[in-house]
């Protein structure tokens, strides 16, 4: 459909709650959407071929075999990467994210974001791992051939 910004935007239903959403696609879904358009297993109601979770997480281990990924590459796995490195990472504020994940409470997807606190801080910390070596390199050489500042 086409929502009030004159773009395509998906409206249904959640599976598990029932409530009703609505959510704008950007480019890289809708291109995803079209390759699917004609699939002989695809129902014209769906946007996809109905598979289970089981077929979808099969699909999702190919996938990381393909790029070897070691992980175990889940649904719920990819979903909470959606919402850590794609969107709270790229600053789309906290209750869309809430929204488009279909939270109810706020409290939910802010464990997410305790995620990227943490991540955050271990890549804070990788710096300065990083900044206290060049400090030091540059102590060293400045004992060993005096300062060259002036």
């Amino acid at each position: 459909m086409l929502g009030i910004d004159g773009k395509h935007w998906i409206s249904t239903k959640r599976l598990k709650t029932k409530n009703a959403f609505k959510l704008p696609l950007i480019g890289p879904a809708l291109a995803i959407i079209k390759r699917y358009h004609y699939h002989p297993k695809k129902s014209p109601e769906k946007l996809f071929p109905s598979i289970s979770n089981q077929k979808l997480n099969s699909y999702l281990k190919e996938l990381a075999d393909a790029c070897k990924i070691k992980k175990n590459i889940t649904f719920h796995m990819a979903r909470h990467t959606f919402a850590t490195t794609i969107t709270l990472s790229n600053g789309v504020p906290i209750e869309t994210v809430s929204k488009i994940l279909g939270h109810t409470k706020l409290a939910t997807t802010q464990i997410y974001a305790r995620v990227l606190d943490r991540k955050i801080s271990e890549d804070m910390d990788g710096l300065d791992t990083i900044l206290d070596k060049k400090m030091s390199e540059t102590n060293i050489a400045k004992e060993r051939f005096g300062n060259f500042d002036h």
